[in-house]
């Protein structure tokens, strides 16, 4: 059993406050901005930044469907960390200013994966299919708070 590891990274349009606002606020903007394989979305606590728990869905592939119920943290302004309570997943953001009014959204998710023949191909295959999900989050949140 190892680490799998998926990350995604880009450049948004915005400043980071105003990403950060928008990151942190699964209330709005989280459920706007989820692409098709998060279904079931709910808010199950608090709803803003630290201290909000909520709970989706997410099929990484038609049959390879989990149900999450996540804990947020936020151990500084500009870092959420989402802990799967159901698993070993954790998924954290990281923002860092960039030229211009730009924020660099990066995200990075963690588990522990299988043993044996299926973790090699968990580890090999899950990582791609996961940048990709991600890839199309990052894409809807930099239109959601693009600045002309």
């Amino acid at each position: 059993m190892g680490q799998v590891v998926a990350t995604a990274e880009r450049v948004v349009r915005a400043p980071v406050d105003r990403v950060r606002s928008a990151l942190a606020d699964y209330e709005g903007t989280r459920p706007r901005v989820l692409p098709e394989q998060f279904s079931g979305y709910r808010v199950e606590s608090g709803g803003q930044g630290a201290g909000t728990r909520v709970a989706w869905r997410f099929a990484a592939t038609s049959k390879r469907v989990r149900d999450q119920l996540v804990e947020v943290g936020q151990p500084d302004p500009d870092t959420l960390v989402e802990t799967d309570t159901r698993s070993s997943m954790v998924t954290t953001w990281t923002l860092h200013p960039a030229d211009a009014g730009l924020t660099t959204v990066r995200v990075r998710t963690t588990w522990n994966g299988a043993g044996g023949i299926g973790g090699f191909f968990e580890r090999t295959f899950a990582p791609k299919g996961l940048r990709r999900v991600y890839e199309e989050l990052l894409g809807r949140l930099d239109r959601e708070v693009a600045t002309s």
